[in-house]
């Protein structure tokens, strides 16, 4: 019963891909917010090459996943192969 399930899942995304298939090319910006911080006018203007802004968050912790400036989900930072990824774990269901 779980194959015919899934199978049916997949049918009916298909379906709501293929009813929505006019917006399939609309650019979204997707901006990933590792976090934030205040700093004062000086310590902007002192900002240089190579110059490093500590943020609160450490390695591992969730991050934020806007589309078009609503948060649509969460992640956790990865490193992959020497690149930087982002694995969703979570949507945020309150949009």
């Amino acid at each position: 019963m779980p194959e015919n399930s899934n199978a049916t899942e997949h049918s009916n995304l298909e379906n709501k891909i293929e009813e929505m298939r006019h917006f399939l090319n609309v650019p979204v910006k997707i901006t990933i917010q590792l976090d934030s911080c205040n700093m004062k006018v000086r310590d902007i203007l002192q900002l240089q090459l190579n110059s490093i802004i500590e943020l609160p968050k450490s390695a591992g912790e969730n991050v934020d996943i806007l589309a078009n400036e609503q948060l649509i989900a969460f992640g956790e930072v990865l490193e992959l192969e020497g690149n930087t990824g982002i694995r969703l774990t979570d949507f945020n269901t309150l949009t």
